[in-house]
């Protein structure tokens, strides 16, 4: 049985508005998704992510962007290539708590791939998003 979604939620003791340029510019990107962020944030638009460090690169397409409490884009499935590859939606949702801001994350459709290439790929990217995310909570209580 394939899993079919990564969930992470936590509470950043910032306000909304950071966390939601953390997330949506390039220059916040880049300070803790990868090494090199670009974005066109508008539903459509490009978005490339490069780690240095893992000789990796990746290009997403924007699908929503609802200031300042909801972004989302899609990309391939890991270990897939081609316009026609299988494609998961990564979604941030941010809502305002007492102590900051809560980010809730989910990447689902994995799915959509051969069970091998799936299980791969969630397995990857799970523990992709546990290290990006505390890259994210450095980032922000560094500034």
């Amino acid at each position: 049985m394939v899993v079919n979604t990564i969930e992470r939620e936590m509470v950043l003791r910032h306000p909304v508005e950071r966390v939601w340029a953390a997330l949506t510019t390039a220059e916040g990107l880049s300070r803790w998704f990868g090494s090199v962020a670009e974005i066109d944030l508008r539903p459509g638009g490009r978005a490339y992510f490069r780690w240095d460090d893992l000789d990796q690169e990746s290009v997403a397409t924007v699908a929503v962007v609802e200031p300042p409490r909801r972004f989302a884009f899609r990309w391939v499935v890991e270990g897939l290539e081609g316009e026609d590859a299988p494609r998961t939606l990564v979604e941030f949702t941010l809502e305002e708590v007492p102590d900051g801001t809560r980010l809730r994350l989910v990447e689902s459709g994995f799915a959509q791939a051969a069970a091998d290439v799936a299980r791969s790929a969630h397995q990857a990217n799970s523990h992709g998003w546990d290290a990006e995310l505390a890259d994210l909570r450095r980032h922000l209580d560094a500034a």
